[in-house]
């Protein structure tokens, strides 16, 4: 069985794939007469090419129990999509950066609860991993006209496991 280790999920390890999406160290904007702190611009939505436009939606996961095998991939050349978790759960995000998918280079971050993530336009992720129970996301994507979703099985599954989160 071939593991693959498990990171916490920090803007740093994560940007080559993508924007964290997340409160701390984001600029705090009083609003609303001051009884509102906007968290301002907190990722980088993408998702005209080709005349697309924003889709605001709510994804319902179900939980994965671990060992949870990685067996597939997919992307979204012609836009973003990024996923805001609704409570205070973690789940786990698989990544490879874009272009041919390279098995070597993928890797998984577990997160701290209220993180988000915005995938950047063609890289690859693993479908949604809710971890404990139900776990419900808004997901902004792209819609419109185009092809904008890529599968790829892997050569060679990959597990996450209780023992491999750092």
């Amino acid at each position: 069985m071939k593991k693959l280790a498990i990171e916490p999920l920090t803007r740093a390890a994560f940007q080559p794939f993508g924007d964290v999406i997340e409160l701390d160290g984001a600029k705090q904007i009083p609003i609303n007469l001051g009884t509102t702190i906007r968290f301002h611009d907190l990722c980088n939505v993408d998702v005209t090419e080709q005349g697309g436009h924003t889709l605001v939606n709510l994804f319902r996961g179900q939980p994965r129990a671990l060992p949870f095998e990685i067996k597939m991939m997919e992307r979204h050349p012609l836009g973003s999509q990024a996923f805001v978790p609704l409570d205070d759960r973690p789940y786990l995000v698989v990544v490879a950066p874009a272009g041919n998918l390279d098995e070597s280079k993928i890797r998984a971050f577990v997160t701290s609860g209220w993180q988000g993530v915005n995938y950047a336009k063609g890289v690859w992720h693993h479908p949604l991993l809710a971890l404990g129970k139900v776990s419900d996301f808004i997901v902004v994507d792209r819609g419109g006209e185009g092809h904008n979703l890529n599968e790829q099985d892997l050569k060679e599954s990959l597990w996450l496991t209780e023992d491999a989160m750092r």
